[in-house]
């Protein structure tokens, strides 16, 4: 996630400047040729197929910022569910005989978090996961689909063992087991995220109703702009072309490029907080790297 208080035009210049120097290669062709070759062409159509494009971009726009910010509270209700399950394996497990239960949950509960953020983007999580939990612990999980999922399953099963042991009481395992379903949920709503894209009509009508504009557009400008048209026609299109790239940057949040929501700080977030809360050494947080916090 781009967190630098202006964005960087660099980057947008970046993501459209192959369709924007084909324009602008277009509008010069026919800048000449109208000098070569007057022509008149009618300003309404052109003015309401812009109109029209314009609410087709802001509503497709509307759509993939709704899918970011989903993600984004759910990684929020991720956080704080994390939260929840330390502090109850901290009050609920005192005893000393406890302690390894209790060590062992927090730590499931980080490998768990960074487990997901890696299915999410795609990339192997085994690494990740044996960096918090050994070989044996972590086995049943790296052998699962779904590792996070199975890492959760491992949880609700210790917490399980803690209630024949005594540790704990029933209700204290219902207390605990209602914050695993909410961390599943939230799983399940970020998993629907990733693997259900915007409808296809979403994606193409959109890009090619806008490339069909930026060729139309010097030819409803040239009258007016004359030798100025490649440069009013090109900042035009940049517009329309960013606003079409922005929607393709948002439309998945866990894609692991800059305009993500950022799961490595998030993940580091709950890894200070869990570790803290047992009193473990904590990591610093996650800083921005060149204005990009990931």
């Amino acid at each position: 996630m781009i967190v630098d208080r202006t964005p960087r035009l660099r980057v947008i210049v970046l993501e459209v400047w192959q369709p924007l120097a084909l324009l602008f290669v277009w509008d010069v062709f026919v800048t000449v040729f109208y000098y070569f070759v007057p022509f008149r062409a009618p300003s309404l159509p052109l003015t309401l197929f812009g109109s029209a494009l314009a609410l087709f971009l802001g509503f497709r726009g509307n759509s993939a910022y709704e899918r970011w910010w989903e993600a984004r509270t759910l990684w929020g209700a991720m956080i704080n569910a994390s939260r929840n399950i330390a502090r109850a394996a901290r009050n609920f497990l005192p005893d000393p005989e406890a302690h390894d239960m209790k060590r062992t949950i927090v730590l499931r509960q980080i490998a768990y978090v960074n487990a997901l953020r890696c299915q999410l983007r795609r990339q192997p999580a085994d690494d990740e996961v044996l960096r918090f939990l050994s070989r044996g612990e972590a086995d049943f999980a790296l052998a699962r689909t779904n590792i996070a999922n199975g890492l959760l399953d491992g949880t609700g099963r210790r917490i399980d063992i803690a209630r024949r042991e005594g540790w704990i009481d029933t209700i204290q395992q219902t207390q605990m087991e209602a914050v695993l379903v909410d961390i599943a949920n939230a799983q399940g709503g970020m998993e629907r995220i990733k693997n259900t894209p915007l409808p296809n009509q979403y994606r193409f009508f959109p890009t090619l109703f806008t490339h069909l504009f930026c060729i139309l557009l010097p030819i409803g400008l040239v009258e007016t702009l004359g030798f100025a048209t490649p440069l009013g026609s090109t900042v035009a299109g940049l517009m329309f072309l960013a606003v079409l790239a922005i929607g393709d940057d948002l439309v998945d949040p866990f894609a692991n490029t800059v305009h993500d929501v950022p799961l490595s700080a998030m993940c580091r977030t709950i890894e200070i907080d869990l570790l803290q809360a047992i009193g473990d050494e904590a990591p610093p947080p996650a800083q921005p790297i060149d204005g990009i916090l990931w």
